[in-house]
């Protein structure tokens, strides 16, 4: 998953700490991605074997078994665990969104995703997660009863640019795959209206939306019909984009709004402070979590009239968001990790300060 949003912007953000921690490492995966990080202390084992597979689960290949079985303990940044692991394992829930929200993934599909976090409960000596409201959903879901830590996750590096200042355009984003938890059927109508209050010309606002039009799928009729009139409405569904493109799109945004009703972290708020670019999030209980000390600006959960009303106050201020301190680095995630394993596995070594 390295190279990818998501969980694979996870594993990107914390192998190059864990590579630093002063540990010996062995990486299975893929070994031309993980080449550049082979070293004195790091050993890649090519490891082609399909996640969440049968093989994986049950059946892994015995030569890489005897290598992970050889070290002190065995981290996984997801929740896949290979079987016939004996070294003590500490694997990543990162949210439990189907679970919570079943219709996602249909009835069979929500049982599969409940079994496989149940065995990489079994499996795991501990489990990390990125926030204090994934612990409890987690707890509560899966009556978990191994310990839970809380690791927190934070921004790739690439988004991160404080000696340059972007000169703003007129387009509000959003960003996230198009899912009904992420609020879409709130933002759109909102933001039609709020264009509405614009006089007629080239310069009106604009809603970037960083994702495919052609996944977009709504049950909602009157939601349909702002998409068929996207360009009407000023909508742009910007299909893939690279990380350079988006780091400048998020930086030109005046305002970036994540409008989700779910979340395990959620992360476009805290790429857009970094950025340079103000935020207006759902008050959601994990957003409170873990953007209340931040200038960020909250809205009521699936009210687009008060989304509406937010857009139009934080369009007249100032673009730029004020100075803050951001508490979230995948340093601080990599040495609460390694901190966790060193205390169970009783190992000696610590990341640097």
């Amino acid at each position: 998953m390295s190279g990818k949003s998501g969980i694979g912007a996870f594993i990107d953000g914390v192998l190059p700490h864990l590579v630093e921690s002063g540990h010996n490492l062995v990486l299975l995966g893929d070994a031309v991605k993980l080449a550049h990080y082979r070293g004195p202390s790091v050993d890649v084992v090519p490891c082609a074997v399909k996640m969440f597979s049968i093989k994986e689960l049950f059946f892994f290949p015995g030569d890489l078994l005897k290598i992970i079985n050889s070290t002190d303990a065995y981290f996984s940044p997801y929740c896949n665990i290979p079987g016939g692991i004996k070294v003590p394992v500490f694997s990543t829930i990162h949210d439990v969104v189907f679970l919570d929200i079943p219709e996602l993934a249909g009835r069979l599909g929500t049982f599969v995703r409940k079994m496989i976090y149940r065995l990489s409960i079994r499996r795991s000596k501990e489990i990390f997660t990125v926030s204090e409201f994934s612990r409890g959903r987690i707890m509560e879901k899966l009556k978990c009863r191994k310990p839970v830590t809380v690791v927190s996750t934070s921004t790739p590096e690439f988004f991160i640019d404080r000696e340059h200042s972007a000169e703003k355009k007129d387009y509000v984003i959003f960003i996230g795959n198009i899912k009904t938890h992420k609020g879409l059927q709130t933002l759109i109508p909102a933001f039609v209206k709020f264009r509405e209050e614009f006089q007629a010309g080239k310069d009106l606002p604009r809603l970037l939306i960083v994702g495919e039009k052609d996944n977009f799928r709504t049950k909602d009729s009157s939601l349909e019909k702002y998409i068929e009139a996207s360009e009407e409405n000023g909508i742009v569904f910007t299909g893939f984009v690279s990380n350079e493109d988006l780091r400048t799109m998020l930086r030109e945004a005046r305002i970036l709004v994540q409008p989700s009703f779910y979340e395990g972290f959620g992360l476009p708020p805290l790429e857009a402070l970094v950025s340079g670019t103000r935020a207006l999030v759902s008050d959601i209980q994990v957003f409170r979590e873990v953007y209340s000390e931040m200038p960020v600006t909250f809205f009521k959960t699936g009210d687009s009239d008060d989304l509406c009303k937010k857009l139009t106050e934080m369009w007249k201020e100032d673009p730029v968001p004020p100075s803050f301190e951001n508490p979230y680095s995948f340093k601080r995630t990599t040495r609460a990790v390694i901190y966790r394993i060193e205390e169970v596995c009783g190992l000696k070594k610590d990341l640097e300060n």
